[in-house]
């Protein structure tokens, strides 16, 4: 038997969008996208085909305030309705999202423009009404939908389908059966969409995470799905997977779906299915309305027990093949519905250690988790190939993980994660509704017996939804808070019903539950500045345990990046004034200002002296900060006491142009947090600990590798070399991390305040294989732990790092050359330190620019913000999309902290 993928509406969906990815603009949305659309593009009618088991997604919708529209639900849900001046709105639209795209306003990510949007037009519910034909009636119709933000009431063709008491939460799955609604040729279906409020529905919001959109998303993010079926119609089909640990070489399969007779008869099915070559086949007698659950399993198909099953790993440690399932439920002969799914064979076990921390293990083989958090665009605007752009960073950065805390995103995101081998951690959000009765805030409505069915229905439909995703490792059931003994019970009681089958969190936080006990996650913060030293510190939120959300807080973006979404006068604020409020950064009063960030940067680095040199010290704080967040992680997971098990960095990007919160920015731009984290995440990587001085190698593969060579060399700024050793013999286990014999001393004569320490890594034939390179001081920071809050540990003395400013500008000599083939272009750089003195060029920048200097995103390179001494060079690669030229030449911008910008040709 061999994995294939699944057909049907989901993979064909994911298929589609595979052959799409190359589409992408970076600007996001930008362009053809936001044009206004012609008159005879404004008025889409989706062709609904007859054929058994089809599932149709509605085309889009026109959209229109109720404030405006005075005609009957019964008028405006009927066919020929003039809709006159409504708006277009795709098929997964919120209303802000169509009127943007229909350029109602102006973009609302540079400076402060979504002010300007007048929150009181949402506060009204809206109409979405959208047109399609049948052939002929004789088929049974239903609709399927999810994603209704806040709730509806649903017509078809004049009459009331659904009521919104009924059609309510983002997350609730609905099956209308229209059959006697429907007419063959033209139909009308029309939701009156409620105005969304995450404090007082099951819904979505946006916390602290950016400036929450005027109109809070309402709207339908999800497709509504016309169903064309026979009298038995196929729900709930998924396969359970048992794989033989630790050996892999035995899996058993079980399918089970649920078969419905839909009429007043009694009839008999046949349930046919297959996996691979293994095909299985069952009567199914079924009286009047009833329903059964189908199961097929190695018991009663001897083919359903796999000798040497294709196993998914997630990327580095293996492949990630997909099985498909096929069923088909006919009737007399002549098919009735059918189901198709995807899914893959591994075993995910997420046991707490001695010390009370959660372990994942993948297929037996236990895994630091290294991840970041998920935002999807602050519209809820999908677009695969902007997805897929940044799922592809996930791993180019070496991370396996990303989080979603609520705002589960739509079946193609999960489908992207499965094949890129990205593990994903979904559940719910804190901070609202959904933590309504455990967070004690009072602006969050608690629970009413009326949100308990929603809740069951939410983590039944999204249960149902990832179970079979082999990227899919846990469902988190309460973020900041654990949920209580009702809530806790109504999900445990949907996900046991869904068979879901991997661990179940009770929290993303240190808390507990009542049956699930110890979540073993910590959310110890940081989420505003701290030193790099922190990270070693096996307290609050340093390396020991899972760490479900942390970061050192600000991540200022590139100079191109921020010139693109604040003005002059908002720019020279942000680099003058520490206490200035920043609309880029959050709506919390906690998170606000800079003025942290910024007095650390001034106090380690030297007052900023302009915008550039703002800009400078911040990428160079940046990389180093959340390189030391991952090293420490990483040193610390074979630690024999009190381990690193996990890290989600908070956040891995931001749904909107943010001054925080991100290893890439919102156009995929790349700084210092990028490579830092890129860096520290390499295969195998020498690194230094800012605990105990000590040089560390860590192989993040898993097999073992010995015959290596550490260095490590001390400098002065200005290049004069203060201490030099290296170690041979070197070897480190796989999945692991080994302490060399190399530990800095604790002095060095006549070392500066400020000095450089490069470490490099050879292996057996002297080829370096890793290189890393460090500013540091003879002055500590200094944390006042005492005094640590929720969401950083105040530091009250710095590293006195302001020595690198003295460093004397080095040449750098750059060439290029670029060669392209099936739409992917791989540009070539040399650059070398050409200088004829001791002084290294620091940190030095390749940005991949078009004949505007404008960056070309996105763009994976090899390395980057690279350390040089005089006569060594390195040669980067950048891969992109040549389409991201948009017909002009390539050009490689080379800077760096002590290294005049210039910028040569490459192609």
């Amino acid at each position: 038997m061999f994995p294939r993928p699944a057909s049907g509406h989901r993979l064909a969906t994911a298929a589609a969008l595979l052959g799409l990815l190359g589409t992408l603009t970076t600007s996001a949305w930008a362009g053809s996208r936001d044009r206004n659309p012609a008159p005879h593009e404004r008025t889409t009618v989706t062709r609904v085909p007859s054929a058994a088991g089809s599932a149709t997604p509605l085309a889009g919708y026109a959209i229109q305030s109720t404030a405006k529209v005075t005609d009957s639900a019964a008028a405006v849900s009927s066919p020929g309705y003039p809709a006159a001046g409504w708006y277009p709105a795709g098929p997964r639209s919120t209303v802000l999202a169509a009127l943007l795209a229909d350029g109602r306003y102006a973009d609302p990510f540079h400076s402060t423009d979504q002010k300007k949007i007048p929150r009181a037009d949402f506060e009204v519910p809206w109409w979405y009404r959208s047109d399609f034909t049948l052939e002929d009636t004789s088929r049974r119709t239903r609709l399927d939908f999810s994603g209704v933000v806040s709730a509806a009431d649903v017509y078809v063709n004049g009459r009331q389908a659904a009521k919104a008491a009924d059609v309510t939460g983002a997350y609730t799955h609905h099956e209308l059966d229209i059959t006697s609604l429907v007419r063959s040729g033209r139909n009308t279906v029309a939701f009156r969409i409620r105005p969304n409020d995450p404090n007082k529905n099951l819904t979505m919001g946006w916390i602290d995470w950016l400036q929450p959109p005027p109109d809070r998303n309402m709207g339908i993010v999800r497709d509504v799905l016309v169903h064309r079926d026979g009298p038995v119609t196929l729900h709930d089909a998924h396969v359970l997977t048992k794989l033989a640990v630790p050996s892999l070489a035995t899996a058993d399969l079980t399918v089970r779906a649920e078969a419905r007779n839909d009429t007043g008869t009694a009839v008999t099915a046949q349930v046919t299915g297959s996996i691979g070559r293994t095909g299985f086949t069952r009567s199914v007698p079924l009286a009047a309305h009833e329903r059964k659950t189908v199961t097929f399993s190695p018991a009663d198909v001897p083919g359903l027990h796999l000798s040497d099953p294709q196993v998914w790993w997630p990327a580095g440690l293996g492949g990630q093949p997909l099985y498909g399932l096929d069923l088909t439920a006919s009737v007399s002969g002549t098919a009735s519905d059918t189901a198709h799914e995807s899914f893959g064979i591994r075993d995910v076990r997420a046991p707490l250690n001695s010390d009370g921390a959660r372990q994942y293990r993948i297929n037996g083989r236990r895994l630091l988790i290294k991840g970041g958090g998920w935002s999807p665009d602050e519209f809820l605007r999908w677009d695969p190939g902007y997805v897929a752009d940044r799922l592809k960073y996930a791993l180019d950065l070496g991370l396996n993980t990303i989080r979603l805390e609520g705002h589960i995103e739509p079946d193609e995101f999960f489908d992207l994660a499965d094949r890129y081998g990205v593990l994903t951690l979904p559940g719910w959000e804190c901070c609202d509704k959904w933590e309504g009765n455990v967070n004690g805030k009072e602006t969050v409505d608690k629970w009413t017996d009326a949100d308990y069915p929603v809740a069951k229905a939410s983590m039944a439909a999204e249960a149902a939804r990832l179970r079979d995703h082999p990227s899919v490792i846990s469902f988190l059931i309460g973020s900041d808070f654990a949920p209580d003994a009702r809530i806790e019970k109504t999900y445990l009681g949907a996900l046991k019903a869904a068979d879901w089958p991997t661990p179940v969190v009770s929290s993303a936080s240190d808390s507990s539950s009542p049956r699930l006990g110890s979540s073993g996650l910590k959310m110890s913060g940081p989420y505003d500045w701290v030193p790099p030293g922190y990270w070693y510190a096996k307290r609050e939120g340093g390396a020991t345990g899972f760490n479900s959300e942390t970061s050192a807080g600000p991540d200022i973006p590139t100079l191109d990046t921020l010139r693109r979404m604040m003005k002059p006068a908002e720019l020279d604020t942000l680099w003058k004034n520490p206490d200035a409020q920043q609309y880029h950064r959050s709506p919390s009063a906690v998170f606000g200002t800079l003025k942290i960030y910024d007095a650390a940067l001034t106090g380690r680095y030297g007052a900023p002296t302009s915008l550039t040199d703002y800009v400078r010290k911040a990428q160079l704080a940046q990389y180093e900060n959340v390189r030391a967040q991952y090293e420490a992680y990483e040193r610390n997971a074979t630690d024999a006491g009190k381990p690193a098990t996990g890290v989600i960095y908070w956040m891995f990007n931001s749904g909107w142009t943010s001054l925080h919160w991100q290893l890439t920015d919102r156009y995929l731009d790349q700084g210092g947090a990028y490579f830092g984290a890129k860096k520290a995440n390499e295969p195998l990587h020498i690194q230094y600990s800012y605990d105990n001085r000590s040089v560390v190698v860590v192989n993040n593969r898993h097999t073992p590798v010995g015959g290596l060579t550490a260095r490590a060399t001390l400098f002065n700024p200005d290049g004069t070399q203060k201490y030099d050793r290296t170690v041979t013999g070197v070897a480190v286990n796989g999945d692991g991390a080994h302490r060399t014999a190399l530990t800095l001393p604790s002095s060095v004569g006549g070392l500066s305040s400020t000095y450089l320490l490069r470490l490099t890594l050879s292996d057996a034939d002297g080829k370096e294989v890793s290189r890393n390179v460090y500013w540091l001081s003879t002055r500590a920071d200094t944390l006042d732990w005492a005094h640590t809050d929720w969401y950083h540990t105040p530091t009250t003395g710095y590293a006195d790092l302001k020595g690198l400013g003295s460093m004397a500008q080095v040449p750098v000599s750059a060439t290029a050359s670029t060669e392209s083939s099936g739409g992917t272009s791989t540009t070539t750089v040399t650059v070398r330190n050409t200088g004829s003195g001791r002084t290294p060029s620091l940190f030095t920048d390749v940005h991949l620019v078009d004949a505007h200097g404008k960056p070309v995103l996105p763009v994976r390179w090899s390395d980057n913000e690279v350390g040089l001494w005089p006569g060594e060079s390195v040669t980067l690669t950048a891969t992109y999309r040549t389409a991201e030229l948009h017909g002009s030449a390539p050009g490689v911008r080379v800077s760096g902290w002590n290294t005049p910008e210039r910028t040569v040709p490459a192609a």
